[in-house]
């Protein structure tokens, strides 16, 4: 509900505040700036509260880039890619065995109800549950993802569901660490998105928790953070290549090229992931704006 406003209040509002400015002011207080090179710092204008909106464009770019051969956001993807988590679909590579597409699902039903994708929500939540690959009673599931990727609704709720379940929880694992560079964090992104944020071996904290023995430490603690991030992508690449999960080996073994270009990235120095990236390696050869 709206507040009434009251001029008189106001008045002596303004009055207060510019008396409290001139003693702060007598006082020799000063307001901390921030950093503008800082970009946890700058990216408070951009609403999502680590990276601006450019740097964060480019990071869902790269990891596009790997998950669909393009760094256009494929909303509409839906495929069975035999690596041990059924349909693989939509922009972030949601999965039927993991979950997460199910919560796309669940959350565009409550969005938009009488979806074509709300009559899978059983099977799906099964499957889920069960951290089956099978896709058995998903027929037509394919079809009905792809056509409802036309929808802006569907699409913000893929959104949505990148945020809460990988953007947010890898910035929040960016601040303990106490990560500052853009490039570090797009990496913590890309890797929760591919490895997940569990308590795996194969996951994300894993990963850090090696990274940070091997390192000794963190940017947080000291390490150079350039160092730091060296190391982790050294750690990201051991567990690519001997996956410890066996129905996610083989596909996981034939990825590497994520580390590739990330490390292409933080050997041209690019910290800070302005734009343009060239990005050539044996599997791509473009540039990101």
């Amino acid at each position: 509900m709206k507040k009434n406003f009251h001029p008189k209040k106001f008045k002596w509002f303004l009055i207060i505040l510019l008396l409290g400015s001139l003693i702060a002011c007598g006082a020799g207080i000063e307001t901390p700036l921030q950093d503008n090179h800082d970009p946890v710092a700058t990216s408070s204008a951009s609403g999502d509260g680590w990276l601006t909106p450019e740097q964060k464009h480019r990071a869902e770019q790269i990891t596009s880039l790997f998950e669909n051969d393009t760094i256009e956001l494929q909303y509409a993807y839906v495929e069975n890619i035999q690596d041990g988590r059924g349909y693989t679909a939509g922009r972030a590579g949601f999965t039927t065995a993991t979950g997460d597409a199910l919560e796309v699902v669940e959350l565009y039903s409550e969005k938009s109800p009488n979806n074509a994708l709300e009559k899978f929500l059983p099977r799906l939540r099964e499957l889920a549950n069960s951290h089956s690959d099978h896709v058995d009673g998903l027929e037509g599931f394919q079809e009905a993802w792809t056509n409802m990727a036309k929808d802006p609704i569907f699409r913000s709720s893929q959104d949505e569901i990148v945020d809460r379940e990988y953007y947010r929880p890898a910035m929040e694992m960016g601040d303990k660490l106490g990560l500052k560079t853009a490039l570090a964090r797009a990496a913590l992104y890309d890797t929760i998105i591919q490895h997940g944020g569990g308590e795996d071996p194969d996951g994300l904290p894993a990963v850090i928790a090696n990274t940070q023995q091997f390192a000794g430490g963190s940017p947080k603690t000291g390490i150079d953070e350039a160092i730091w991030l060296k190391a982790f992508l050294k750690e990201r690449r051991e567990v690519l290549e001997h996956a410890s999960d066996p129905a996610t080996r083989e596909a996981w073994a034939e990825s590497t090229y994520r580390v590739d270009v990330l490390s292409l990235i933080l050997d041209s120095g690019n910290l800070d992931l302005h734009g343009p990236i060239p990005i050539k390696v044996d599997w791509f050869d473009l540039t990101i704006p």
